[in-house]
């Protein structure tokens, strides 16, 4: 559908177009303004029905929604916002620069203006500032019928009418009651009578990744947010979710690589600004690494002496390194997941502990029998020290792979921070104390 859209732009068909773009769904559509030129994009944005539009345009990037609003007149960006759902219209007000967002505003309503300006006061990534104010509210004393009416002529504005909420006349949230409820039973049942009290809710300033493990935990697809005086402020949907889950993620994996996090897309991000993000770690990183030489450095005797276990060095740190980072990574994980609190430091202590030494005898067996036999230069005891440095090595790391994240957890600091690199380089200066400290002694070099 993409490559016939394009071939009767290029071919003038404007009418042709219009047809086929209000058989397409608004994402897809979303997707083939990636595709146009800039000046091919508002000719298309222009062809869609009016219904459509605004769908569309929360699907665009945010330059492209940039380029949409600067082209486009007073009258089609009122047209677009009025029919955008508040937390969208927030969503893009924070990322538009102060141009845009000035004609934005100047053709908003002044009640809405009003709203955006309260969900914008909001601390960032707090559910106050994602949430959204188009949610279905009944009174208890409504029956169902009277219920079902009322949704009818509100519902056609609202995100989801999956979900009503009941509230009192302080707006203090009482209960919830799905829709599917309100369908089955018979019209004359009082709302009091079917709605669930026994609810989840969330106050404006909870975390949103508190937030997406309620939904994850309870499947849910839309959630309460309430006040400190319980007072039903508006609601987070699963789709807001979605993409928090999606930023969650990514933040986690930047962490873990030893980067600076950042929203931008990897192809659309300048060349400084990758270096930027990138450079403070990698000098965090550099010299902690000093460590490591220092160690080196301290034991040059005993590596003049017996210039073989010179050999064994990147081995053993590579292992090292390897060993901790498959601990941190399912330990963050789990504590992203919500299998791990932090009162099972100990159970994982355990497990690691355990898991390190079957792992940790089997690397040492086998390598053993390699370094003795293969390995010029190699006697026994030479075999032995690397192999016992091996096997104490795995060990070490493992348990410093799975405690660590806990740690940071416990000091309320994102566990993703304790991941590759850090551990990498904490396990590393272990690995080579081990390894001189057992070479001084079976060697005789103390």
């Amino acid at each position: 559908m993409k490559d016939i859209i394009i071939e009767l732009f290029a071919q003038g068909k404007y009418s042709q177009i219009k047809n086929e773009i209000g058989k397409m769904n608004v994402v897809d559509i979303a997707q083939l303004f990636a595709e146009l030129e800039e000046d091919a994009i508002m000719i298309v944005f222009r062809l869609l029905p009016k219904e459509m539009a605004a769908d569309v345009f929360t699907y665009l990037s945010f330059e492209q929604q940039q380029y949409v609003i600067e082209s486009i007149t007073d009258k089609e960006t009122k047209n677009i916002i009025d029919d955008l759902f508040l937390d969208d219209a927030v969503d893009l007000l924070e990322e538009m620069p102060a141009n845009v967002v000035k004609k934005i505003l100047k053709n908003t309503t002044e009640e809405k203006r009003k709203l955006i300006n309260q969900f914008l006061k909001y601390p960032d990534n707090s559910a106050g500032s994602i949430m959204t104010i188009e949610y279905v509210d009944l009174d208890k004393e409504m029956t169902v019928k009277a219920s079902l009416e009322h949704i009818k002529k509100t519902g056609v504005d609202k995100e989801t009418i999956d979900i009503c909420y009941i509230t009192d006349k302080a707006r203090r949230l009482e209960g919830i009651v799905p829709i599917r409820k309100l369908i089955l039973n018979d019209e004359n049942v009082i709302i009091d009578d079917i709605m669930d009290k026994n609810f989840l809710s969330i106050k404006t300033d909870d975390d949103q990744e508190e937030i997406a493990y309620l939904f994850k935990k309870y499947d849910l697809v839309a959630m309460p947010v309430v006040d400190k005086e319980n007072r039903l402020v508006g609601i987070i949907t699963i789709d807001d979710v979605v993409d928090i889950i999606e930023q969650e993620n990514t933040e986690d994996f930047q962490k873990m690589a030893a980067l600076e996090p950042s929203e931008e897309e990897y192809l659309k991000t300048s060349v400084f600004s990758l270096a930027k993000h990138r450079i403070l770690w990698l000098l965090v990183l550099m010299f902690s690494a000093t460590f490591t030489g220092n160690i080196i450095q301290g034991y040059e005797d005993i590596l003049e002496t017996v210039l073989i276990l010179t050999t064994f060095i990147p081995m053993l740190m590579d292992t090292a390194g390897n060993s901790g980072s498959q601990s941190a990574t399912l330990v963050i994980r789990g504590l992203a997941l919500g299998q791990i609190e932090r009162k099972d430091a100990l159970k994982v202590v355990w497990k690691e502990f355990r898991v390190s030494i079957i792992v940790g005898f089997a690397l040492a067996f086998l390598n053993f029998f390699r370094i003795y036999f293969f390995v010029e230069g190699a006697d026994f005891l030479i075999s032995l020290v690397v192999c016992l440095t091996l096997f104490l090595t795995v060990v070490l790391a493992k348990l410093v792979g799975g405690i660590l994240p806990i740690i940071a957890k416990t000091l309320k600091l994102d566990p993703a921070i304790m991941a590759a690199p850090l551990i990498t380089t904490i396990v590393d200066a272990l690995a080579l104390i081990a390894y001189f400290q057992l070479a001084a002694y079976f060697l005789g070099l103390v």
